[in-house]
């Protein structure tokens, strides 16, 4: 299939440029009906029984102001992943004539070029030590999405209320709406929890810039999932309740460790999972999610997910106010499966 079938117009005025308060004052499209509800109110759309899976990682101050040691011109360094202890995947901007072995100084640390930039990506290396992550909290800001144009003055506000492992260069946005009010309506009504991780990285970022989907290369993501999120999640399927999805990188998650029954066992370790139409869902029942850019391998899921009709769903929300992207509404999807 061609990545323009992913294509729409998508408004600017539809982008979302401040975090709405409080956060469950966002409005949820049920994607089945075209009705829509505050998210406050979603559990209405559950039974005594069904799991809600968050992803539990919190975003790092990874985005660096850095100088060119030979130039002295300005590096904006976005770390995206970590390989190891000095190793990181990243994005450069500048990167044009950027190439292997150039240093950039960041605070008191330099950081080493150790590939040509490819797309403005590059492996780095920067100056160990201990403390990195409170030296990132020094020097770095969390990485707010691009097309973010708004203020946001604490930066607390793009940290879901289920952020506890540092780990991500963006947050898993359809999580930002829910409130300890939310999850205690749930808890009532006999929702369970179930936690994962998935640290999100590059694909987040940027947009598929081939032709055809199927030739988009799909980065990697490290995912954890933990013993008790296993007996949660298979105790439920086991007595007949739904496992829903907050978010894409929680679909991605579950459906990377689930087996064609449809149970899912403990792991650490990286997915390169890539949700194309045609897939054979194997575990999620239902997905909590925000609208999506254009073009994203997110959308793309959501097109696997719930077929051609996304775009009517998409439609819906453009004409009738729906907020678009990170800081937006969400919508819920019931996956035929």
């Amino acid at each position: 299939m061609n990545t323009s079938d992913f294509d729409y117009d998508l408004p600017a005025d539809r982008i979302a440029q401040e975090a709405i308060e409080p956060r469950d004052a966002a409005r949820v499209l049920i994607a089945s009906s075209l009705d829509d509800i505050a998210f406050r109110d979603i559990a209405s759309l559950f039974e005594p029984g069904d799991c809600l899976v968050v992803n539990t990682t919190r975003v790092r101050h990874a985005r660096l102001r850095g100088t060119r040691e030979d130039t002295g011109g300005g590096i904006e360094v976005l770390l995206t992943r970590r390989f190891d202890a000095t190793r990181w995947e990243a994005m450069l901007r500048p990167s044009r004539r950027l190439r292997m072995h150039a240093a950039v100084r960041v605070g008191d640390r330099i950081a080493t070029l150790l590939t040509d930039p490819v797309d403005g990506v590059a492996t780095i290396a920067i100056e160990p030590s201990d403390g990195f992550e409170d030296f990132l909290d020094t020097v770095g800001v969390v990485p707010l999405p691009p097309y973010f144009h708004g203020n946001l003055p604490d930066p607390e506000r793009y940290q879901t209320i289920f952020a506890r492992q540092t780990g991500s260069a963006a947050a898993p946005t359809a999580a930002l709406h829910f409130t300890e009010g939310v999850v205690a309506s749930l808890l009532r009504k006999g929702v369970v929890f179930a936690e994962v991780e998935l640290r999100i990285g590059l694909d987040t970022f940027r947009p598929m810039v081939v032709d055809v989907v199927s030739d988009h290369t799909m980065h990697t993501e490290e995912i954890v999932v933990g013993d008790e999120a296993v007996r949660i999640i298979n105790g439920t399927r086991a007595a007949g309740g739904r496992i829903i999805a907050v978010g894409t990188t929680v679909a991605r998650t579950l459906e990377s460790v689930a087996d064609v029954n449809g149970r899912i066992g403990a792991y650490t370790g990286s997915t390169g999972l890539f949700i194309t139409p045609g897939y054979d869902v194997r575990i999620v029942d239902g997905l909590l999610t925000n609208f999506h850019a254009p073009r994203t391998t997110l959308l793309v899921m959501i097109g696997a997910l719930m077929g051609d009709r996304w775009r009517v769903a998409y439609d819906h929300a453009i004409a009738h106010g729906f907020r678009f992207l990170s800081f937006g509404d969400a919508m819920y999807i019931e996956v035929d499966r």
